[in-house]
């Protein structure tokens, strides 16, 4: 890693503080690895320093930028991830989760994965016109599908875009099969297109429940639906038919890893049917950007977590190998696994994916560029 990572972008400010910013989880706007040009923080000799370091910092507002995809399906090329196709209407999550694997994936708009990528949402506001011509093409084979693979699909911009909504309707047209996984309840809003497909076995959601504590919630994914509000999700879901799980992913030793047993068992009672659990991973920016939140949050078990962290990972911050990458390795990465088992069957919760429904597939009818006449 280049030592520009830790440096501060070039296209924020020049003087970022190093304190918690409220309703984000990044503290910085921390250089991505393809920056060529470092920036450091400079006292003119004015007691510039002095005097930004006192003065108050507005919260980043959020940033819309709207995109013309060329593309939308990616395909999946790793053999230890079950699905097939993944499609992400935005690229970055204003829920700002500190952990997420996705912030690198700013890096390629030449933005930073701190700030940047919970302030800097892209909108792909061709999704579903993209998506039904792909579908609609003479050589598509059905697939398994997950929507909200590197983004959440439900956060606060979907309210009022609607991109990810626009996307089921085309699903729904297709009758193709697909999944979600999401920490938001604003996925409520598309049951009347979700449950009638999930009756014809075509639709599984889960909900991402990390913890059940509030106030570890507010720092470690800020501006997701409060714990609670998701046991509510997985309840409304449940009743209208959906099969739901529930992710308790990622697992952070020492920080959400005492209340997985806890977590699944709320989750079971709310109507969950299902549960899977990913130790955390930290590739590229993420990795200096959870440590740098450990110290700002735990300090007094940074050094602790992070071991353990090398333990499941061959003594590394992160293990990017096929096969271990997704489930880690070593004794502790053992009793992680036996634990949701154990506890999964305790509430009646199944471990295995649902097979997916691709009989039913019918193409949906191909876009008009001029629209009908009639």
């Amino acid at each position: 890693m280049s030592p520009a990572r830790t440096r501060i972008a070039a296209a924020q400010p020049a003087i970022v503080p190093l304190d918690s910013i409220k309703g984000r989880g990044s503290a910085t706007a921390m250089a991505h690895r393809f920056e060529r040009h470092e920036r450091e923080q400079y006292d003119d000799g004015w007691g510039s320093l002095d005097q930004a370091a006192t003065e108050e910092h507005l919260p980043p507002a959020t940033q819309i930028i709207e995109e013309q995809a060329k593309s939308i399906l990616s395909r999946n090329q790793s053999p230890d991830i079950s699905f097939d196709y993944s499609i992400n209407p935005y690229r970055g999550c204003e829920h700002g989760c500190i952990y997420c694997f996705a912030r690198p994936t700013h890096s390629y708009l030449n933005l930073s994965p701190g700030l940047d990528f919970e302030t800097r949402i892209v909108a792909k506001m061709n999704a579903a016109e993209r998506l039904r011509d792909t579908l609609a093409g003479a050589r598509y084979e059905p697939r398994s599908l997950v929507i909200g693979t590197a983004t959440d699909a439900y956060q606060p911009v979907e309210r009022k875009l609607g991109l990810t909504r626009r996307v089921i309707e085309v699903l729904a047209e297709a009758q193709h099969p697909f999944s979600v996984v999401t920490k938001s309840s604003g996925i409520e809003r598309d049951l009347d297109l979700i449950a009638p497909m999930a009756a014809q076995g075509l639709v599984s959601i889960y909900l991402s429940v990390t913890t059940l504590d509030n106030d570890l919630s507010r720092i470690l994914e800020p501006r997701a639906a409060a714990p609670a509000r998701r046991l509510r999700t997985i309840q409304a879901l449940a009743q209208a038919g959906v099969p739901v799980g529930v992710s308790v992913s990622p697992i952070i030793p020492f920080i959400n890893e005492p209340e997985l047993e806890r977590i699944l068992e709320a989750a079971a009672e709310a109507g969950a049917s299902s549960a899977f659990s990913i130790p955390v991973r930290l590739p590229w920016e993420v990795n200096p950007l959870f440590q740098d939140w450990l110290q700002r949050h735990f300090p007094d078990r940074a050094e602790r977590v992070m071991a353990r962290i090398r333990d499941m990972r061959g003594g590394k911050d992160n293990d990017a190998r096929f096969g271990t990458r997704m489930t880690g390795e070593g004794l502790w990465a053992d009793l992680l696994r036996a634990r949701l088992r154990r506890a999964a069957a305790k509430h009646g919760l199944r471990t295995e994916r649902r097979p997916v429904q691709l009989a039913l597939f019918a193409p949906p009818r191909k876009a008009s560029a001029q629209g009908s006449l009639f």
